[in-house]
């Protein structure tokens, strides 16, 4: 039984029930009953909450949202809602070219136009797939008409050979037997395919889990919801509990802005810390808070979250995988460790079933702590991210809860410059430019090399690729180095265990830091003092900006399509959220646009 409410005038009954336009009534009505619903159901008062479906044959990731979105309706009917379900652009992480993370503000503008347009008085975002959480909680961040989330949830755990296979993490390890002749091609195509099991997104704390458990952390998910496994029949109860509870945040005029605020996003960086977030979480996350005209930057993740420690013992930083995630205690276990340690900031931010996260998580129970460690006894003491800066970018992410003791020893344990390095730069244009030469040995690469990868931004490649997490040449895999210190102005998978410097701002494309280096430059990274330099005068630094400028710039391919030209003509960089500058002044828009025009 839904709780009562006051009947109010419901933004759906513009197009279905106004007296004083009968005509446009007459014209939103009769279509909308050619496939069965009746003028009765339409002009009952009844809210009309829409589905955003983003689960397809292309996403296979989220292809299981077909199925949750019938349990989502049977909710929705049950509290006394009528469900519109609609399709959203697709962005499958592993399927688009050039990257999937072009499409994200193409999705976010898609169902920014779909939640203002159309007559919905709420909506249920399906989430997943690691680019479609934040397009859908940028779009009902930008609309603000009540929302709210529900995760398809990771596959079961990946086996091969009694030992868990991690999506996306397997690959990489993988690639580097493949590399150094340990196993052949076939061997390779089996391993990984043992990592995906069932429907689901990937199972390690990749980006997927980790931006459906800041959903969660965010207050846009019931709690709970962001960990249960795909396959699971707690998954399809939840979809039901989600359907029905929308309902009700329509009537209590519940909306995004009252649930993503400041506080919460201090929450959801201190749990991203937490549970070994991806480095992509700050790009996303600072998208969705320029949305809402909530500051936020790299400086904040650094100072909220980058002395908490890692609690979370899954891969890539650990062991384990989703369904242990899930089976430990999942976000509200996680939660309830740091409220225990008073390390919680905000206890009192609100979240989408009317309570407060910590209300909702004060008496979550640790199953397994193994799989969850208890804040006294983390897996690493400071877990959080880096924002680096200096002449080779203003702001780049280094994720420390994934610096391995290999790393560790060879490059942060200099007694006399401890947590710092130098080395030479090796610079790849592009992944292509990589691929073509990481494995000539003319390169004479060895453990004092720093690797190098540019043109890969949001307008270099465009939308900013994965491709920034490169492994050593066969020659050095061999002697046993299983990482060089990498940098780029591209992303990294969240399921690469590799402690890349990521997200560099400005990009190599508008003519940043990185498009002056040189192979053979002398490199200097200072984790205490948070710098990244290249190792010349700035007089010589200048003439090279100088000649490059006057040689027209940084050159990267052409666009391909319209969108890429579009997106690359006013997308902001990895640092701001890789926005679309012109879209963020459109604040709250169902309550400062009024309604659109009527469309005849």
């Amino acid at each position: 039984m839904t709780t009562s409410h006051t009947p109010k005038k419901l933004r759906s009954q513009e197009w279905f029930d106004n007296p004083d336009n009968p005509g446009m009534t007459a014209l939103y009505l009769e279509r909308y009953l050619n496939y069965g619903l009746t003028r009765a159901e339409l002009q009952s008062g009844k809210p009309i909450i829409g589905i955003a479906q983003t689960g397809s044959d292309l996403s296979p990731c989220n292809r299981h949202h077909i199925e949750l979105a019938k349990r989502v309706r049977d909710g929705i009917i049950a509290a006394g809602g009528i469900p519109f379900e609609f399709p959203v652009h697709p962005i499958q992480e592993t399927g688009k070219r050039p990257g999937a993370a072009l499409d994200r503000n193409l999705a976010y503008l898609g169902l920014v136009e779909v939640l203002f347009g159309y007559p919905l008085d709420g909506v249920v975002l399906t989430i997943g797939c690691d680019k479609t959480t934040p397009a859908m909680l940028m779009g009902a961040a930008t609309v603000n008409i009540p929302a709210i989330a529900l995760s398809v949830g990771p596959m079961l755990n990946g086996w091969h050979r009694g030992e868990r296979t991690g999506s996306g993490t397997i690959v990489w390890k993988s690639r580097e037997k493949l590399t150094s002749g340990e196993i052949n091609y076939d061997q390779f195509m089996d391993i990984v395919a043992s990592s995906a099991p069932s429907v689901g997104y990937c199972n390690t704390m990749g980006t997927a889990t980790t931006m459906n458990s800041l959903a969660e952390a965010l207050g846009m998910e019931l709690p709970g919801g962001a960990a249960i496994p795909a396959p699971y029949r707690e998954r399809g109860q939840i979809a039901y509990d989600t359907g029905k509870r929308i309902v009700d945040m329509v009537w209590e005029d519940l909306k995004p802005s009252d649930i993503m605020t400041r506080a919460a996003f201090e929450n959801a960086i201190v749990i991203n810390s937490a549970i070994g977030g991806s480095t992509n979480a700050p790009i996303h996350l600072n998208a969705i808070a320029r949305h809402l005209d909530i500051p936020l930057d790299n400086d904040d993740w650094q100072a909220i979250g980058h002395d908490v420690p890692l609690l979370v013992n899954l891969q890539p930083a650990g062991e384990y995988l989703g369904e242990d995630y899930h089976r430990a205690g999942g976000v509200p276990a996680v939660v309830a460790e740091l409220m225990k340690a008073r390390k919680l900031p905000h206890p009192g931010a609100l979240t989408v079933n009317g309570q407060s996260i910590g209300t909702n998580c004060e008496s979550a129970e640790n199953l397994n702590t193994d799989v969850i460690k208890t804040y006294d006894a983390p897996l690493k003491k400071k877990a959080g991210f880096i924002n680096l800066k200096g002449n080779l970018f203003d702001s780049a992410i280094m994720k420390t809860s994934v610096i391995s003791e290999e790393f560790r020893e060879r490059y942060l344990s200099n007694p006399d410059d401890p947590e710092a390095f130098e080395g030479i730069a090796e610079v790849f244009d592009g992944p292509e430019d990589y691929h073509h030469r990481i494995d000539d040995p003319k390169l004479a690469l060895n453990e004092n090399s720093i690797l190098i990868m540019r043109g890969t931004g949001p307008i270099g490649y465009p939308g900013a690729a994965e491709v920034v997490n490169m492994q050593p040449p066969a020659y050095l895999l061999k002697k046993g180095i299983h990482a060089l210190p990498c940098l780029g102005d591209g992303r990294q998978s969240g399921t690469s265990g590799s402690p890349s410097i990521l997200n560099a701002s400005p990009e190599a494309a508008v003519n940043g830091g990185l498009a002056l280096v040189r192979s053979g430059d002398h490199l200097r990274i200072d984790l205490n003092k948070g710098t990244a330099n290249i190792l010349i005068n700035d007089e010589e630094l200048q003439k090279r900006k100088d000649d490059l400028i006057a040689a027209g710039g940084y050159k990267y391919p052409a666009s391909q399509t319209p969108w890429q030209e579009i997106q690359r003509s006013m997308v902001g960089q990895l640092d701001e959220g890789m926005v679309l500058k012109p879209a963020v002044k459109y604040q709250r828009v169902a309550q400062t646009k009024g309604l659109p025009r009527d469309n005849h």
